[in-house]
């Protein structure tokens, strides 16, 4: 166990726990720090993280000359929670764009990388001409997507939850969902879309059909409204997002440094379980017992699990079984990267893009390349190149159940016969992600309403993390910052 210790005891303090070192976690436990400072209000707060670090899953690394991203490298700022974060972390300045250079993506078809069309944001068309004009969609497939803007609204009398891929189908026919939207989405969520939820994971393309019956109308109004980067390039709205300058660990190790100044940071130290203090008069529980991986107990007045769903249902399970069943209910795809660098002379294609998608029906091992170095400057040496290649996922469980050198090979192969890659890579590591990404499934809205009904009963206890409200950075911090709040507000601050 390794223990960071800053300020000392104060028996008339508040006892916070917070399980869970990631983002979420530090967020909530940054937040708490904020909220307890301006009632000059006195505060124990100990983090516990199983792992050896702090940060979760995310992370940057040197490599040479190469700065490398382990896990997400940048954020969306139309949410702006993380965005405020860095303001409050003194780090905003320190927020770079994505470069305009490069700003477009790629899609894999018949074996080849094409462009996506210019203005086709996710599921969208901004603009008809370049899908008219690409090579993606076959005649028939073009007059389709043409068509959505005849497309009527779908009926919302007693209307359930929709699935992406019927909604896709519904308004812009087969051929859209599988040469495009597809691997487009898959890129974000690593899911199965006949599986995904709409309404939990991109209700504003709801929205959009609601207001304006067709989403090619929609996206032509609010690109006449807007002039600046949003509906520049294709794919995602690459315009919007950003990282620090020095990679996502910026952030990070600023966040934690911030928490260690009034907080206890204990790594390598998991919780096993937990329950309520019951007073010895048998009256009303007040607080809470948490017991540690060596064995002892420690009590809390309130606490904050910012953890995975599955995890967190372990921890519940004695508590109270329907909500530990509806945590664990929520599935969890597995995915691997594979970050290498290389020679731009040893790569056929100029990748003059940010990334390429691999629709299914491409029939690969992979699922998208990113192309990191071309996303934001400063991450390789000139001449050079970073490429983040996805495997498994929802969609391709199986391939994760190889090892590290057969992963290497299976990439390697893959980018030798859809880029041209030749040569020695100059570095390659695998990143492997077991359970790491939530499944925001059909009746995920319904399942979380009830869990975050269950939870409310219980005096001084909230949930954080991705499992619930979103999968990005922005949308863990303001998960961990609101449930800060709310555990701030059940004991009084």
């Amino acid at each position: 166990m390794q223990t960071e210790d800053h300020g000392n005891p104060n028996s008339s303090a508040k006892r916070i726990a917070i399980v869970g070192g990631g983002l979420s976690g530090l967020a909530a436990a940054h937040r708490i720090g904020e909220l307890f400072a301006v009632e000059n209000r006195p505060l124990e707060m100990t983090l516990f993280e199983a792992g050896p670090r702090t940060g979760g899953i995310m992370g940057t690394r040197h490599i040479g000359e190469y700065l490398v991203e382990t896990g997400a490298d940048s954020f969306i700022t139309n949410k702006p929670w993380a965005v405020d974060l860095c303001r409050r972390l003194g780090i905003e300045d320190r927020l770079i764009p994505t470069d305009e250079t490069y700003r477009r993506s790629l899609v894999l078809r018949n074996d080849k990388p094409v462009p996506v069309p210019e203005g086709f944001m996710l599921l969208t068309p901004a603009k008809i001409w370049p899908v008219l004009t690409s090579p993606i969609f076959s005649l028939g497939g073009k007059l389709r997507v043409a068509w959505e803007y005849f497309v009527p609204r779908r009926p919302q009398n007693g209307q359930q939850d929709e699935s992406l891929a019927a909604f896709v189908r519904r308004r812009f026919g087969r051929e859209a969902l599988d040469r495009l939207i597809q691997p487009l989405v898959g890129g974000i969520y690593t899911s199965d879309p006949e599986r995904l939820s709409l309404r939990a994971t991109m209700p504003r393309f709801l929205e959009m059909e609601r207001d304006f019956r067709s989403l090619i109308r929609a996206s032509r109004k609010q690109q006449a409204q807007q002039t600046d980067a949003t509906f520049s390039g294709s794919g995602a709205r690459y315009g919007l997002f950003a990282t620090p300058a020095g990679g996502i660990s910026e952030l990070l190790d600023r966040l934690r440094d911030r928490v260690a100044d009034f907080a206890t940071l204990r790594t390598e130290t998991a919780v096993t379980a937990l329950k309520p203090c019951v007073q010895q008069d048998g009256g009303a529980t007040s607080g809470w017992k948490l017991t540690l991986s060596d064995g002892s107990e420690e009590t809390f007045d309130g606490v904050i699990p910012a953890m995975r769903s599955w995890q967190a249902a372990r921890l519940l399970k004695s508590l109270d079984a329907r909500l530990s069943n509806l945590l664990d209910g929520i599935e969890y795809a597995s995915t691997a990267i594979v970050v290498s660098g290389h020679k731009l002379d040893d790569i056929r294609d100029p990748i003059n893009a940010f990334g390429l998608v691999v629709p299914a029906v491409e029939n690969r091992r992979i699922l998208a390349v990113s192309f990191a170095s071309r996303k934001f400057p400063g991450r390789a040496p000139s001449g050079r190149v970073i490429l983040r290649t996805f495997v498994g996922g929802a969609m391709q469980p199986e391939l994760l159940k190889h090892s590290d050198e057969e992963l290497l090979t299976i990439v390697r192969e893959e980018l030798s016969d859809i880029l041209g890659v030749s040569g020695r890579a100059e570095f390659e590591t695998v990143c492997r992600y077991e359970r790491a990404m939530p499944q925001y499934h059909l009746g995920h809205c319904e399942r979380v309403a009830e869990i975050e009904t269950l939870v409310a009963k219980q005096a001084a206890l909230e949930l954080a993390g991705n499992a619930y409200h979103g999968v990005g950075i922005p949308d863990c911090v303001h998960s961990g910052e609101q449930a800060a709040e709310r555990l701030c507000a059940s004991l009084g601050i």
